[in-house]
């Protein structure tokens, strides 16, 4: 599987997991925004990034940390590894 193709999944997957959290989830697919992920919830509204292997680097992580947002909006970090039923998080 290529790259890009592993990306996506874990993209997909991360996405299941927001919506059986009761989110409404839009996925920002070739818009090479910053959120791969945006889950509209009762009570705030999460954007996520989603990784393979890796964590962000200095330069991504502090683009995302300062990204404008309400203060209702959590930002999240998913990574996947190989063969991991769940990401690792991290909360921004």
């Amino acid at each position: 599987m290529n790259a890009k193709a592993k990306g996506t999944r874990n993209e997909h997957r991360s996405k299941a997991i927001l919506e059986a959290s009761g989110y409404r989830v839009t996925r920002a697919a070739g818009s090479l925004g910053d959120w791969d992920l945006i889950g509209i919830g009762s009570q705030d509204v999460v954007l996520v990034q989603v990784k393979t292997r890796d964590w962000p680097g200095t330069l991504e992580r502090l683009a995302l940390a300062e990204f404008p947002s309400p203060p209702n909006t959590r930002k999240l970090l998913h990574r996947w590894r190989d063969r991991q039923r769940l990401p690792d998080l991290q909360e921004l």
